[in-house]
């Protein structure tokens, strides 16, 4: 099978998030979840995602999974928007059940991580990788690598994975300095790299990104996807509102993550700053979440550091 970049040019630009709205006594709250979805929708993004790190895929039992990606497909599939399901699971078996139980809700790409018990090496990255494919067939995939993955690739592992698995049509990552992009760019030219949404116009700009599953979504849908259009005209003014994206997490997100608070917080934290939709804070067990107390304060800062259009909806 070769490559033919052509077909993933769909992936690309600004996907949303599922964040799961999680109740007091630790339950999946599905009828929020719907709206949710119904808001993303309605804020046109490119895409939505499931069960990614923010949509804690880490805790949910199989059935929870299941429900979860036939709501996301279900409505989407109504609506004509493109959607990935996260397949992601610590146990590479599992992965394969996910996909396997899924295929027919007919995914736009599967989401995958390395397993991530015990680290992987380069052939059994591929090797797993080459099952994922197999197993997914004819949906591709994307390797997510967050920086808190067993095994962070370098670009040139990313390279010798793009070589052997076509069917792999983007990669999410934690992008780098100006010697990582350049590094990536041999990556780029094959396949679809998304990085942090805060770092989006910085990595358009530089010829490696081609968008983000994207944390500047959690505050804002709308606007997000406004900032990924402005990229395309004016790149300049894009820089300069990413300026004020990092201004504000410097400020007011940064320091919890300081704190030890996990990326699905930081992200449950944005949507509640943004509020367009009702998500909240909490995290299932056993994780922490920060405060709702937090929020009103958080939302002030933001008003100040970010341009006002954040915080309009159409």
């Amino acid at each position: 099978m070769e490559r033919n970049i052509s077909e993933a040019d769909w992936c690309r630009g600004n996907w949303g998030t599922l964040l799961l709205p999680i109740n007091e006594d630790d339950s999946i709250d599905f009828e929020r979840l719907s709206v949710e979805i119904d808001v993303l929708i309605d804020a046109g993004v490119d895409g939505i995602y499931s069960n990614g790190t923010a949509g804690e895929f880490h805790t949910q039992t199989e059935d929870e999974f299941y429900q979860v990606s036939e709501m996301l497909a279900t409505k989407c599939k109504s609506r004509g928007m493109r959607f990935q399901i996260g397949a992601s699971h610590p146990v590479p078996v599992v992965t394969l059940s996910r996909i396997a139980r899924t295929l027919h809700l007919e995914p736009a790409a599967y989401q995958v991580i390395l397993p991530d018990w015990v680290s992987v090496g380069i052939e059994e990255a591929c090797d797993f990788l080459k099952r994922v494919a197999e197993s997914a067939r004819p949906v591709p995939i994307v390797l997510y690598n967050p920086p808190h993955a067993k095994r962070v690739l370098e670009p040139e592992a990313y390279s010798t994975l793009v070589k052997q698995i076509p069917e792999l049509v983007s990669i999410k990552v934690l992008d780098g300095d100006i010697d990582w992009y350049e590094r990536m760019r041999p990556v780029a030219a094959q396949v679809a790299v998304f990085v942090p949404g805060h770092h989006l116009a910085s990595g358009v700009n530089h010829g490696v990104a081609s968008g983000a599953y994207s944390n500047v979504a959690c505050i804002n849908p709308w606007a997000a996807q406004r900032w990924w259009q402005l990229m395309q005209i004016d790149m300049k003014e894009a820089l300069g509102i990413e300026q004020c994206i990092q201004t504000f997490f410097a400020g007011y997100i940064t320091p919890f993550a300081a704190q030890g608070f996990s990326n699905p917080a930081l992200d449950k934290l944005l949507a509640a700053v943004g509020n367009w939709a009702d998500i909240g804070t909490r995290l299932r067990w056993p994780y922490r979440w920060v405060s709702s107390i937090e929020v009103e304060r958080i939302r002030k800062g933001a008003h100040r550091t970010l341009p006002g259009w954040f915080f309009e909806t159409n």
